[in-house]
């Protein structure tokens, strides 16, 4: 199935989606460098620390609302609270006057906003998108979020500099367009619950926590993620301190060598470059697959990456291993939510989906862990740790893949048994 018989929600969605993922990538970073010029590194890290308990706050609540009072309500709500926030940004980072501290409560009323929508929105895509065509929904929304983030990259880069009050009013502009679209084209996906209030939220959160085959779902995520935030972390800090410099290019007039924190931008451009590049023909190059095959095999390569970077000191073998590990990304991102689609019960989705977004974030703190590992462990141990993480999560995945073929069509979406 091509974008064009997919249903209008999805495209508006996916449209929805690159637009936030732009504004977020292009602005993020650069309040916590405002933040950061206003008030000192030590305390701009403890006000992202709080945006950061904000937006999980908000999550958790997003998804307990959306299911009790409908999706686009919720959405509704979020994106108007957003348009706000971003008015009142602008307005007290105008050239009439500025305060530092209502930008930062502003800004943590648009992160409040933003987690609230999310998981409803996310949950809408579940809802109109079709077992059958669910790979092709979230390969390009896998796809759209990687523009979004090269494009956000270097906006935000270029711009932030003489500009940061324009970039607030685009956001302003941004945030309005997404709300008027979600009010005037965006109908409702799913009824609305009857439970509601914080023991009902709480009691939803006990019942997802004890759902045996989401928390296998979740820690075979959240491996996947721990890998992926290497790059980030423990990989990044080898680079820096490790590599030695070498030439990258030495041909006639031309030299060009590299240290690692060059390498490691090198890494991310062709990992990004990649995925814009190809994210769209995922489909065509791995459609013989089966989506089973598909994710085992993607999340091998993209293991396999992962390792390389881990030990080796070569330039190019670093890059061809950055080649190796966007194969596997593409092959196995998309699958990975269309099986979270799959499973999780539809009467429930949003709180699901919120869920599982929080617990992915514990990947980063798995992240951080391995910086302190990698202090004592030599490289090839570090390797191993990501081949047990990879391994672990081929065994998950492939036995949640059995819990689905189990399923009949007409249970999609529900439990048929723990």
């Amino acid at each position: 199935m091509g974008y064009r018989e997919l249903h209008r929600t999805v495209k508006l969605r996916l449209g929805v989606g690159f637009c936030q993922r732009f504004m977020d990538i292009m602005l993020v970073p650069l309040m916590v460098i405002h933040f950061s010029g206003l008030y000192g590194p030590a305390l701009a890290g403890l006000m992202t620390l709080g945006t950061a308990v904000v937006a999980i706050g908000g999550t958790l609540a997003g998804g307990h609302l959306a299911d009790v009072h409908g999706r686009r309500p919720i959405l509704l709500l979020g994106e108007l609270g957003g348009v706000l926030c971003f008015a009142g940004l602008a307005l007290v980072n105008s050239p009439l006057g500025g305060s530092g501290v209502l930008t930062y409560v502003l800004y943590l009323g648009a992160a409040g906003c933003a987690a609230i929508a999310l998981p409803a929105g996310e949950a809408m895509i579940a809802d109109v998108s079709t077992p059958e065509n669910r790979t092709t929904v979230y390969t390009l929304k896998y796809w759209s979020i990687n523009v979004a983030f090269m494009l956000g990259s270097l906006t935000g880069g270029f711009l932030y500099t003489g500009f940061f009050f324009h970039l607030l009013l685009a956001g302003v502009a941004v945030n309005l367009g997404i709300f008027l679209v979600t009010w005037l084209a965006v109908g409702e996906t799913a009824p609305s619950g009857t439970a509601g209030g914080l023991g009902a939220m709480l009691t939803g959160y006990v019942s997802v926590a004890r759902d045996q085959i989401f928390l296998r779902l979740v820690l075979a995520a959240l491996l996947v993620r721990a890998i992926e935030v290497q790059i980030s972390t423990y990989i990044a800090v080898r680079l820096s301190s490790d590599f030695t410099p070498q030439p990258l290019l030495d041909a006639g007039p031309w030299h060009l060598t590299v240290d690692g924190v060059n390498t490691l931008g090198i890494l991310r451009a062709v990992n990004t470059a990649l995925v814009v590049c190809l994210g769209l023909f995922a489909a065509r190059l791995f459609g013989r697959l089966t989506e089973e095959r598909r994710l085992v095999v993607g999340i091998a390569l993209f293991t396999a990456g992962y390792v390389v970077w881990a030990v080796s000191g070569d330039v190019w073998v670093l890059i061809g291993a950055a080649v190796v590990v966007t194969v596997g990304e593409l092959m196995n991102a998309p699958v990975k939510q269309t099986l979270l689609a799959n499973l999780v019960p539809a009467s429930d989705r949003t709180k699901y989906m919120a869920a599982y977004g929080l617990a992915i974030r514990l990947g980063l703190v798995v992240g951080s862990v391995c910086v302190s590992l990698g202090s004592v462990l030599p490289s090839w141990g570090m390797a191993a740790l990501y081949v047990v993480f990879g391994a672990t999560a081929v065994q998950l995945y492939r036995s949640l893949f059995r819990e689905l073929r189990h399923r009949t069509p007409e249970l999609e979406g529900a439990r048929s048994g723990d």
